[in-house]
């Protein structure tokens, strides 16, 4: 009961931070409502960011990327790095140039309006198809585990799983319609906060859990008992073979950080190009040290738990 007082209390709370930080930001206009006015900071921006996509699917998914195989599935997160530094150099200066509201209207500038409106159809369906379910149904399944909702609420797992996928739907969808851009780049920001101070609070408790109390004497057993789980160079058969590291996946890390309207819509509601390419530099920064979240943690719960998924 504890736990679910607390969520409900931090929720409630970023709620009402993110409505008084917002309340004076005229939202009858394209840019008011879906740039935040162009009043973004550099602060706001890397705490957006880094939320949108840390989402379930991110935490929960590339944890068990790692329980399965290792340090090497971070690839994801350091080239990730990369990608963010060439959007802000390279990318956010066209973009913000050129006074652009989405990634849609500059393939219309840049080529024509069939391209824009392909463009935009396989964004809009990959979203429905591909990115949200999958975050709606991570979500809900973190839900169900931290806080027990079959049993709570006395249903089975699939009725619990469907009422967690609504409500995480509901309440998202709330901050988004009725508050715009920078009310849910204000609440992300918190959020963001809370999620890599508890991050990275797990590995820090799992180490202490593996080396008895000692984060260092838990570190030395888990990387003596389990070398195969720190090789970073993947083989042919690996989820990221090292060959694929600096062509495919180089390309699918520009294409997220450069051309993602849910990613780069919050560099393109700052304040001017400096607020924009601070904000995205320092989410390049964080990003290198979000391993100790999303990859960290699956090899320490190998360690602890030494069974398949």
């Amino acid at each position: 009961m504890v736990q679910i007082l607390t969520f409900v209390f931090f929720t409630l709370l970023v709620a009402v931070i993110s409505y008084f930080a917002t309340r004076k930001t005229p939202e009858n206009t394209s840019d008011g409502y879906f740039l935040g006015g162009r009043s973004l900071t550099g602060v706001v921006i890397a705490g957006s960011i880094l939320l949108t996509n840390l989402s379930t699917e991110q935490i929960v998914g590339l944890n068990g990327a790692a329980y399965r195989e290792g340090i090497l599935v971070m690839a994801w997160e350091t080239l990730a790095a990369i990608a963010i530094v060439i959007t802000a150099v390279v990318l956010l200066t066209r973009y913000l140039k050129g006074g652009i509201t989405t990634v849609p209207q500059f393939l219309e500038r840049r080529y024509d309006k069939t391209t824009k409106t392909i463009a935009s159809g396989l964004f809009l369906s990959g979203y429905m198809v591909i990115l949200l379910p999958i975050v709606l149904y991570s979500g809900a399944l973190a839900i169900n585990t931290m806080f027990n909702i079959p049993e709570m609420l006395g249903v089975s797992d699939t009725v619990a799983l469907w009422i967690s996928v609504w409500g995480i739907g509901i309440v998202g969808s709330m901050y988004a319609i009725f508050g715009g851009l920078k009310a849910v780049a204000v609440s992300d920001t918190i959020n963001a906060i809370g999620l890599l101070t508890g991050g990275l609070l797990i590995p820090v408790f799992g180490l202490m859990a593996i080396g008895d109390g000692s984060i260092l004497n838990g570190w030395d057993v888990m990387v003596q008992s389990n070398p195969d789980k720190f090789e970073a160079m993947g083989d042919s058969g690996a989820s990221v073979p090292f060959a694929t590291i600096f062509t495919g996946m180089m390309l699918v890390q520009l294409f997220y950080w450069g051309t993602n309207q849910a990613i780069i819509q919050r560099a393109l509601g700052a304040k001017n190009l400096k607020e924009g390419q601070k904000g995205l530099l320092l989410a390049a920064f964080i990003k290198i040290l979000v391993p100790l979240i999303v990859v960290i943690p699956g090899i320490i719960a190998f360690q602890m738990f030494k069974e398949p998924l």
